[in-house]
């Protein structure tokens, strides 16, 4: 019996934020930063996607600022983290604070209102279809009427794919990331490539704030990433940094958040709801925790167990 429609669109636009954060992510994790402010992009994403649809009358021009917005703030990571070599976790943590403290300063300095800003005149991204597959019955249901964003993840999932296992400059990013002082003996520079793969993860934050801001909504609320950044920080370690396996944490992620919404439909109390994407997480990562520290047991055991040659004696 095949799986609700609805219920798989809804997985869709829930997980396109996470996917295209996660894949800034996964692009600072091969050129070796880790990158754990993507809730902060995403957050200010989020703000600059609505201020600039708000002054402007343009969503689009909304989702340019929000790219703008937010790869100007990843270069705090970039300065910091590869300049000046600071810890990298800890001036990630920073920057979450600071992103929330930012936005809901100037929620109340540009919008004059606390909490939240919604307006009838805010214009969001809307829906397009795909056409020869929104007449298709079910596969229509599911993937058309999405907003533009969501459609654009999948292309950069296919792009970002072949980019880090074909292009030289991909492979370029990932001896970076694995082997630093070879690659800076064969004349690559790491600084380059390192703040390369930060300000494509601000970009990339940028987008994902936009669809959650103009496309899964429309509306700016403080703090309305609600933790969405720390899962794609989670399925850039699930997914091992690969693309695919990127989206697929993501999927995972998308459709407990849609379901969650279901079940609150039909009575689940809000906070539990609320509260099934990150148990999800917290289960997902000792799975993976386990699952790791167990072929690290036993690889030496097989090596062991491998059978000798035979004796010349």
């Amino acid at each position: 019996m095949p799986i609700d429609a609805e219920l798989l669109a809804s997985a869709l636009r829930a997980l396109t934020p996470i996917l295209l954060a996660a894949l800034g992510g996964a692009l600072c994790q091969r050129a070796g930063v880790f990158n754990i402010s993507l809730e902060g992009m995403m957050l200010v994403g989020c703000f600059s996607a609505v201020t600039g649809s708000w002054f402007t009358g343009s969503a689009w021009l909304g989702v340019l600022v929000a790219v703008a917005a937010t790869t100007a703030f990843s270069l705090v990571l970039a300065v910091g983290s590869v300049s000046l070599k600071a810890d990298a976790i800890v001036l990630g943590v920073a920057m979450n604070l600071l992103a929330v403290g930012l936005t809901a300063f100037l929620l109340r300095t540009v919008f004059g209102v606390q909490g939240a800003f919604s307006d009838p005149e805010l214009k969001g991204l809307g829906a397009v279809g795909l056409p020869g597959l929104d007449d298709v019955p079910y596969v229509g249901d599911v993937l058309g009427g999405q907003s533009p964003l969501v459609y654009l993840s999948w292309v950069a999932v296919a792009v970002a794919a072949v980019f880090l296992s074909r292009h030289a400059w991909g492979l370029r990013l990932r001896g970076v990331g694995e082997r630093p002082d070879a690659a800076l003996s064969l004349g690559v520079s790491v600084t380059k490539y390192q703040y390369a793969a930060v300000l494509a993860s601000g970009t990339l934050c940028g987008l994902a704030g936009a669809q959650l801001a103009l496309g899964n909504v429309t509306l700016f609320s403080e703090n309305m990433t609600s933790g969405r950044g720390w899962i794609a920080v989670v399925a850039v370690m699930l997914g091992r940094a690969a693309p695919v396996g990127v989206l697929l944490a993501a999927l995972l992620f998308g459709i407990v958040e849609a379901l969650g919404f279901r079940l609150q439909g039909q009575g689940l109390p809000q906070q539990a709801a609320d509260a099934a994407p990150y148990l999800v997480t917290l289960v997902a990562l000792f799975l993976s925790t386990a699952r790791r520290r167990a072929r690290r047991a036993s690889a030496p055991a097989d090596e062991h167990a491998a059978p000798q040659p035979a004796s010349l004696g």
